[in-house]
């Protein structure tokens, strides 16, 4: 007879849930958009964070698209913004949302999308999209 392991349920807190979400980090800078009508895509392909309830690091690649309005990001602030995450605590989907969150308060564009393609780890692959406008 083949003995069976009990497989442990991994519980997750509310406070690792929400990890991350309301961290201080740098401010996205802008500049004033001077065209109108034209699409822009940044790819950060050394995104690291940590995983909140491990304590093990993150690694993905980070891509932002957007239709600017009247606002352009300035790319070394976002340099920095994106560095912040490197010892912040925050899941995969709460990095991608977060990201986006901070880019529409910081340009107001009017879409964008924000799309993170997550290293394998345990042999999983994630990759999480959002958008703005929500819906």
């Amino acid at each position: 007879m083949v003995e069976r392991k009990k497989i442990q349920k991994t519980e997750y807190t509310e406070k690792e849930a929400r990890a991350g979400l309301k961290a201080r980090l740098p401010e996205i800078e802008t500049f004033p958009n001077q065209f109108p009508d034209y699409e822009i895509t940044i790819e950060i392909p050394e995104y690291t964070s940590v995983c909140p309830k491990t304590g093990l690091p993150d690694f993905g690649l980070i891509t932002i698209w957007y239709i600017p309005d009247k606002k352009v990001i300035e790319l070394k602030s976002l340099k920095m913004y994106i560095l912040a995450y490197r010892n912040l605590g925050i899941f995969y989907e709460n990095a991608v949302n977060r990201i986006l969150q901070d880019v529409v308060k910081a340009c107001q564009p009017k879409k964008a999308l924000v799309r993170g393609e997550f290293t394998p780890r345990g042999g999983l692959k994630s990759t999480v999209e959002a958008r703005y406008p929500r819906g």
